[in-house]
């Protein structure tokens, strides 16, 4: 049997319920919605700032669990200006590159803080 791995990654944002950074279990990591709150606790008014700081947390956090950005297979955004996609695409691509994840993009009518405009999480598969 597979062990089954939970990760708080240590200078993230504190879960705002009852969850954990990222899990993994085998082959395949789960990382939790990551949005724009930096290690401070700031949150930038810009959409495409929110999205840098919640990538650079999927980023620390899949590392964290052994992953890499090329073992990416899934990822659903979530945004409240979906208007605003535009601006934070040039971020995905140069993040996924050619490893491009199968992906899910949704407007929302809020987040858990209503400053928050953007959140991502992800699915990434480590296997041979």
């Amino acid at each position: 049997m597979t062990a089954i791995e939970r990760h708080m990654v240590p200078g993230q944002m504190e879960p705002v319920s009852h969850y954990c950074h990222v899990v993994r279990a085998g082959d395949h990591i789960w990382l939790s919605g990551m949005v724009g709150v930096d290690g401070d606790g700031n949150i930038p008014e810009d959409t495409v700032d929110q999205f840098q700081i919640a990538m650079d947390t999927i980023d620390r956090c899949l590392r964290h669990a052994g992953g890499r950005p090329d073992q990416i297979v899934k990822v659903q955004v979530f945004m409240t200006d979906i208007s605003e996609r535009q601006r934070i695409n040039p971020i995905r691509q140069k993040y996924f590159g050619d490893n491009r994840p199968a992906s899910t993009l949704v407007e929302v009518s809020a987040l858990v803080d209503p400053r928050m405009k953007v959140e991502i999480e992800a699915v990434a598969y480590v296997g041979e």
